[in-house]
């Protein structure tokens, strides 16, 4: 099957930089042509730049054995030390680290000083647990800074941390645990969520369990903070409580150096199509491109700004744009425990306006539920900080990007618009603010010193306006190291369908605009083939949104007898159209609306109207399972969904 993807969407609006942002911009256009003209210096002169090499490198990169990559391999660090202690001794250890805010309304503010000592102390403790260099150490724990000072203690003594979200079971957390082999798990006795102590030493409890074959053999123990001060059981000769050994641990620790190969982390993909893949990531070259992306993409001012990347630590933005970019460049960071509901619609933006937040990055599920609710809510609060907005996990629909620049950003902020994975490690295709004339909807352009294109299924170059594979071309700095003891599932799984180039392919469909702009299609596995034509799934769901009365879309294809698939979209509705007309004949309305914007080949078979859709913890919609229910077949698996309940409430709207 051809693999081109028909482009039925048309954006024209463009906001270049103002001429004061792109005077004062941190980042310039020198930094393309610098990376045009030596792409290995440039990254070799970003490392040495922006980290601390105990021991500098000599080689930047040995591809010698693709597709398994080293960076700057024979240089040592200590990622730790990188993020923590040398800011303290350049005299910046009164700098605030983090404000942290916990769901009750509980605070606090903790510097670099404080940090880099209960990080040493974290450290000592794990070091009497027997955990070392090679080993790896588990963390399930709520967004708390004890969940930050875990990441970092792991990755001080040499050995990967795997974090596992809060919200996944006892048997997602058991697979992952014995995958990795780890010795140690942090987690919590609970944590709050929506207003509610949720507890997470219980599942903790029941993964390392007899599950039917047997207890866990791996795990030694379990370092328990008190957070919500619920009832919990206990293990005498495992379970330790942190507060019992971490105050009176020594703050004393010296950061030893070791190679950037070292593993920092491995973090398991959702494994909603099979096994859990465990991704792993290294340090000098991980460090170095997500220092690089969070300085220019975020125009980062570490004196001034105070930075809010909303992810939760349990997923890879939580990794490289919570802790390790933003520490690694001295960066003042809110810490938010709970949702942005509770106890009301505005918790985000009284945030936003208490501890006055300059930059902001979330999701645009997120963007798009503040719109179902209302504009109203963000213009009751003082967001006047805010000088820079960031979209991240999925294609964002240009009028969630209209919506976002406008009431959040005031019509001034630019957004940066952000495309990359877990497997990447760090962003690859983002606008520069001060540089990039920005189109809403559209990531735009590869990073400086990344090597992306668009391809057909051979592997060649779709050219400007046409769609079809997104792919990398060139090994870079953050790129994955492999699956976790399964090193042949790393070649099948990212390289083996452009194995002859030596491409990385990433399971997302996009197009070239006549501008050479990318734009994200969505995952190649959601594109429609309706009449013949390859339909992306995010085309027609931004014309969905760009109605007045819509504010989230997710279309699928269903098995059609006339046109192969037909488009079968669920529509969620602002609740300011509700209150001012009712759902009465829009979904026809809507289904006629796609035809005009985009053509009557796009245009829907079915609308349905929905209160929710079905999202994993991530913000990322769950589109098998919409399938499933347009094509009338028992739901499938929902154990990763944030709420369980959303497919049953939708099955019995759509019937």
């Amino acid at each position: 099957m051809s693999q081109q993807i028909d482009h039925v969407y048309e954006e024209n609006r463009r906001f270049a930089p103002s001429a004061e942002f792109a005077k004062n911009a941190v980042a310039g256009p020198e930094l393309y042509d610098e990376a045009k003209a030596d792409r290995l210096a440039f990254w070799a002169k970003q490392s040495r730049e922006l980290l601390d090499w105990h021991k500098p490198f000599t080689n930047v990169l040995d591809w010698s054995n693709p597709p398994f990559a080293k960076w700057f391999d024979d240089g040592e660090l200590n990622v730790a030390y990188n993020c923590l202690d040398r800011h303290v001794e350049a005299g910046r250890g009164d700098r605030v680290a983090f404000h942290f805010e916990g769901e009750p309304g509980d605070t606090r503010t903790i510097t670099y000083a404080q940090l880099t000592e209960e990080v040493k102390r974290v450290a000592n403790v794990l070091t009497g647990l027997g955990v070392g260099r090679g080993d790896r150490v588990a963390i399930y724990l709520p967004m708390i800074p004890e969940a930050v000072a875990s990441l970092l203690a792991v990755a001080r003594l040499g050995a990967a941390h795997s974090v596992v979200f809060g919200g996944f079971s006892a048997d997602s957390l058991r697979s992952r645990i014995d995958d990795a082999g780890a010795k140690v798990v942090i987690t919590a006795d609970g944590g709050y969520r929506k207003g509610k102590a949720t507890p997470l030493k219980p599942a903790v409890d029941q993964a390392l369990s007899d599950r039917g074959e047997g207890e866990q053999a791996t795990v030694d123990n379990v370092l328990v903070v008190k957070r919500t001060g619920q009832d919990v059981d206990w293990n005498d000769e495992r379970d330790i409580w942190w507060h019992d050994v971490v105050p009176a641990a020594s703050a004393e620790h010296t950061a030893e150096a070791f190679p950037s190969e070292n593993p920092l982390f491995i973090l398991y993909t959702s494994g909603t199509t099979g096994k859990p893949k465990g991704i792993l990531h290294t340090s000098g070259g991980y460090l170095t491109q997500v220092a690089f992306t969070h300085k220019n993409v975020f125009d980062l001012r570490p004196e001034s700004d105070v930075f809010w990347c909303t992810a939760d630590i349990g997923w890879v933005t939580g990794h490289s744009y919570s802790v390790y970019g933003p520490l690694a460049n001295g960066t003042t960071q809110v810490l938010y425990e709970g949702t942005p509901e509770y106890p009301e619609p505005g918790r985000w933006w009284d945030i936003i306006e208490k501890y006055g937040v300059t930059t902001f990055y979330t999701a645009p599920t997120a963007v798009r539920s503040f719109m179902k609710q209302g504009r109203e809510i963000p213009q009751k609060r003082d967001l006047s900080s805010i000088r820079l907005l960031g979209s991240v996990g999925e294609p964002i629909n240009p009028e969630a990007w209209m919506w976002f620049r406008d009431v959040i950003g005031s019509s001034i902020a630019p957004i940066v618009d952000t495309w990359w994975q877990t497997e990447t490690g760090a962003l690859m295709i983002s606008p520069l603010p001060g540089v990039t004339e920005t189109k809403p909807g559209s990531a735009q352009v590869a990073m400086p010193g990344i090597a992306i294109d668009v391809v057909d299924e051979k592997g060649d170059a779709v050219g400007e306006g046409a769609g079809g594979l997104l792919v990398v071309t060139e090994p870079w700095p953050s790129m994955l190291r492999g699956i976790w003891g399964d090193p042949d599932r790393f070649v099948e799984t990212y390289w083996k369908m452009f194995a002859d180039k030596g491409y990385y392919f990433a399971g997302d469909g996009a197009r070239k605009d006549d501008d050479g702009d990318i734009w994200l299609l969505g995952r190649v596995d959601d594109v429609m083939n309706v009449s013949g034509h390859r339909l992306s799934t995010t085309e027609i769901e931004s014309a969905l949104v760009a109605h007045e009365a819509t504010a989230e879309a997710a279309v699928v294809g269903a098995s059609d007898e006339t046109t192969g698939q037909a488009v079968v979209a669920f529509v969620i509705l602002k609740e300011s159209f509700l209150k001012a007309h009712g759902p009465e004949g829009l979904a026809e309305e809507l289904r006629k609306w796609v035809g005009s914007q985009i053509g009557p080949i796009a245009r829907p078979r079915d609308v349905f109207i929905v209160s929710e859709l079905p999202k994993t913890r991530s913000g990322k919609i769950m589109r098998r399972l919409l399938r499933d229910v347009a094509e009338g077949r028992e739901v499938g698996d929902t154990q990763t969904l944030a709420d369980t309940m959303v497919m049953s409430a939708i099955t019995k709207q759509v019937k």
